[in-house]
């Protein structure tokens, strides 16, 4: 058994105080009977907010911090900021070259609370698929959603999974050259994307996916749990910070009281007004319009990509 269980986020300083909650739920709940590794990838953050972050660590929890801009300088003008997903979430893509000394990982957002042992997350054997995640619900239960999934990415709906929470198996990543043909396909075209580096993940790894049940990554939306509720994943334009009717919002800001960043989430949701929900609310239907466009246009995947390009 590998000596610590290596988890990875990514993020900026925007984003630094939903990572603490994140951390604070993940440690309380993590078994004391493992040790962990957390790695920070990052493109340059504040010293203070790297410092408070650290003071999470335990005997069993290390926290590392990684400025991966050398990696990304070449090709970070191609990464796309889209309605509520960060640049922060591409770099998760980099993981299997940047960390040869591992075979398997387990990457997090940071907009989640860990309600379960992260361990039995690890523990789940996945074969030799690529990658392990659960349903992206939003997706498989949204009929824009599903066409663009179909149409425009050329991926089955039904086996569409978000890339919030995931085990990755580095060897067969490294293996498939996913990281390369990321690298290839985003420089080479300029594809419009909802959901950036997730609708990658989808189109590179299909057939190689483990699903995992939904309780690893719970999204607030009124849908049965698969089994127990391990992760809640607050991966819609709602955010619990931002809106009081999120479900499962009560279990964010049970950790968030607990944060050092605690006064900043509040400050947060002061200042999160009508303008901004008029923004928000404007943006959540501008989405689905978009997802429509996008599947009719001819800057898809589907029609761009041919097999011999990703040989």
């Amino acid at each position: 058994m590998q000596k610590e269980i290596p988890i990875f986020f990514s993020t900026d300083d925007n984003y630094i105080p939903y990572l603490d909650v994140a951390l604070t739920s993940l440690i309380e709940n993590a078994s004391k009977d493992r040790k962990y590794k957390v790695t920070v990838m990052n493109t340059g953050l504040e010293p203070l907010n790297i410092e408070k972050i650290k003071q999470n660590e335990t005997d069993t929890f290390t926290i590392d911090f990684i400025n991966i801009s050398p990696q990304v300088e070449n090709i970070k003008s191609k990464f796309k900021d889209v309605y509520h997903f960060s640049v922060a979430t591409y770099y998760r893509l980099f993981i299997a070259s940047l960390f040869p000394e591992y075979d398997k990982i387990i990457y997090l957002d940071c907009d989640l609370v860990v309600l379960g042992d992260i361990s039995k997350l690890y523990d789940i054997p996945i074969g030799d698929n690529i990658i392990a995640a659960a349903p992206e619900e939003y997706v498989r239960s949204t009929e824009e959603f599903r066409r663009y999934a179909k149409v425009a990415l050329g991926v089955d709906p039904d086996r569409y999974v978000n890339a919030g929470v995931l085990v990755i198996n580095l060897k067969e990543f490294r293996k498939s050259r996913i990281e390369e043909k990321f690298v290839e396909l985003i420089t080479k075209y300029d594809f419009d994307l909802l959901d950036p580096d997730q609708a990658y993940l989808n189109y590179l790894c299909q057939n190689k996916i483990s699903e995992l049940p939904n309780g690893w990554n719970k999204e607030p939306l009124p849908c049965p749990c698969d089994g127990e509720k391990n992760i809640v994943h607050y991966a819609l334009y709602k955010k619990p910070w931002q809106y009081d009717d999120v479900i499962d919002g009560e279990k964010f800001w049970h950790y968030a009281k607990r944060s050092r960043f605690y006064k900043n989430i509040l400050h947060a949701r002061a200042s999160f007004g009508e303008e901004e929900r008029a923004k928000k609310e404007a943006s959540s239907k501008e989405i689905l319009i978009h997802a429509g466009l996008i599947s009719e246009s001819g800057n898809t995947f589907s029609t761009k990509i041919t097999e011999n390009i990703l040989q």
